[in-house]
């Protein structure tokens, strides 16, 4: 976890304020005992009030300068804690938001929420405990061994020999429940996931009648954790009931050897109680140190995830910046077009998603690509927004490999309205302004007209200020995909990508949209199952196993291509039947 000091840096004023301030409460607190015993021996033993008031002045002013010396390092500990918390979150959800797509496909979503939350809190916290306890703790251990050998050496020796014997117990006990804590992250990773999988699915679970199997799931899954947990806090918690049995049994032992020495003249009763009053520090360190050890080992746990995506890899997100001149930095994107013997298969796999694709588009063009389910549409367009990598060939724009081209100008110039409706919380005016954060409302009104939903906001309650719910809840699945293509349109696109974005459109509804795209400049590809919304376009791709069997204008491919063929017919007549699993 060396990683934690980088991010310590920035708060190393406030860090060694917090030691400093934890060293003057510690040496405060070791020198109580020792004025304790000189207000027992050469006060109270001795009948001299003006001792018993001197030192006990001394005992008061000193445990308020500890409380202030606390404080002062609990403030100063919590604020370089909580900044690197922040620090490290941010990196963090930085580092997530450049993955490319296949890195990011291999850590689970409920995996990295995790990492973002209960990891990074779990490491925030010990930073706090080091900064805090977890350096006071051995100092008071070693402190307190070593005043109770000033105060008696016979007595302290006792102490001096029992605790290293303890501190050995008690890490080797921390070190075995390490790999329990561990186990008990990657179940609530696992407990994560099926939240939110029900969640998101709580319709479909409700339609399907499969509440009693996912709350089985749920259960099961909870049930492990808990296990887990109960395991490694069993394993844990075992090591302070032994070690105070051990340390009572010494403090015990000081008592009865005290009280001989006290009758033989070898030792004062403000010696034993001194002695005494140091065991009983240790004993609360030795708490302390269980309780801070436990952490640490979550915390280490929780640090080698949270390590584990910060040191990931990703050359792909690395690819594209900073490649292009200046000049060619400044140019505006005009959308035309190339695949050459484009092939692609997904890492780690050897099945070929895309194989030998090639077609030209030139600027302002509609493409439709229609194939079965599985035939590699949503693949293709993958490889225009760079959310995966050609294996085989080279995808070009304007002439250029995308793979030269800095990838956020090249986004940047791209409208992409994805098969799935990603709605976000807020009015309707953020999620279509979402796509362009300085779009005024007039523009913002102007996607909505284009995208044939300006008429259907203006009737909701509070127009373009309505709240939408949760997912766009409060809205039917035609309202949400016109919602998600007008902020596609907004960002005035040189390339505008529909992926099966009109699925849940009517006719009516469709053609206008369709019609209004027609007006636009933008390159436009439109991933459909329909026919008629495939029939006006100036170039069709119909896409076999991911291979590229049809290529050219409606009338052409209806001559050459019987699949084409039997797609027509079999949605002449038919409505909006769509063509997946139609072969």
């Amino acid at each position: 976890m060396t990683f934690i000091f980088s991010f310590l840096k920035k708060y190393r004023v406030a860090a060694i304020s917090a030691f400093c301030m934890m060293l003057v409460e510690l040496a405060v607190e070791l020198t109580q005992p020792l004025l304790i015993s000189k207000i027992i021996d050469d006060g109270i033993s001795k009948h001299q009030l003006h001792v018993v008031w001197l030192w006990g002045g001394v005992l008061l002013v000193s445990a308020a300068l500890a409380f202030a010396a606390g404080i002062s390092s609990s403030f100063f500990a919590s604020h370089a804690s909580q900044g690197f918390g922040y620090d490290l979150r941010d990196k963090l959800y930085e580092k997530v938001e450049k993955f490319s797509y296949p890195v990011f496909s291999r850590f689970a979503s409920s995996s990295l929420i995790t990492r973002l939350t209960g990891d990074v809190t779990q490491i925030q916290d010990m930073v706090f405990m080091s900064l805090r306890f977890a350096t006071r703790v051995p100092l008071v251990l070693l402190g307190s061994m070593i005043m109770a050998m000033i105060v008696n050496v016979k007595l302290g020796l006792m102490l001096t020999v029992l605790v290293p014997l303890l501190l050995i117990f008690v890490f080797w006990m921390i070190k075995r429940t390490s790999g329990w804590f561990r186990k008990v992250q990657r179940r609530l990773d696992n407990l994560n996931g099926v939240v939110q999988e029900n969640l998101v699915g709580m319709r479909l679970i409700r339609v399907f009648v499969r509440r009693d199997h996912e709350n089985a799931r749920f259960e099961r899954q909870s049930k492990e954790l808990m296990n887990e947990t109960v395991s490694a806090l069993r394993l844990a918690e075992t090591t302070m009931p032994f070690a105070l049995f051990i340390m009572n049994a010494g403090i015990l032992a000081v008592l009865w050897f005290g009280r001989i020495d006290i009758a033989s003249g070898g030792a004062t009763v403000g010696a034993v109680v001194a002695v005494a009053n140091y065991a009983l520090r240790i004993i609360h360190a030795l708490s302390a140190l269980s309780w801070i050890m436990t952490s640490y080992s979550r915390a280490a746990a929780s640090g080698q995830r949270v390590s584990e995506v910060l040191s990931t890899e990703d050359l792909q997100a690395n690819r594209g910046t900073g490649n292009e001149s200046e000049g060619s930095a400044g140019m505006v994107v005009t959308g035309q077009v190339e695949f050459s013997k484009v092939g692609f298969r997904y890492p780690d796999s050897d099945v070929k998603v895309l194989e030998d694709i090639t077609f030209e588009v030139q600027p302002g063009q509609r493409v439709a690509i229609l194939g079965s389910t599985g035939s590699g549409k949503s693949s293709l367009v993958q490889l225009i927004l760079r959310l995966q990598e050609p294996t085989e060939g080279s995808v070009n724009i304007d002439g250029r490999d995308i793979r030269m081209m800095d990838s956020a100008r090249l986004l940047e110039s791209i409208g992409y309205v994805p098969q799935e409706v990603i709605l976000f919380s807020g009015t309707v005016r953020d999620n279509i302004a979402w796509g362009r954060e300085d779009a005024t409302l007039e523009e913002i009104q102007e996607a909505a007209r284009q995208a044939q939903i300006h008429e259907t906001i203006e009737a909701l309650p509070h127009g373009y200020d309505t709240m939408l719910g949760q997912r766009g809840v409060n809205l039917s699945g035609g309202q949400k995909q016109r919602i998600s293509i007008a902020r596609a349109l907004v960002r005035k696109p040189s390339i505008l990508i529909l992926d099966d974005s009109t699925s849940a459109l009517d006719t009516r509804t469709e053609g206008a949209l369709l019609r209004e795209l027609d007006t636009l400049s933008c390159t436009t590809f439109l991933i459909t199952q329909k026919i008629r919304g495939a029939a006006s376009a100036d170039l069709i791709l119909l896409l076999d196993d991911g291979r590229l069997i049809g290529c050219g204008k409606h009338e052409g491919i209806l001559a050459d291509s019987p699949l084409y063929r039997r797609i027509v017919e079999s949605q002449q007549g038919e409505g909006d039947k769509h063509v997946q699993g139609i072969r």
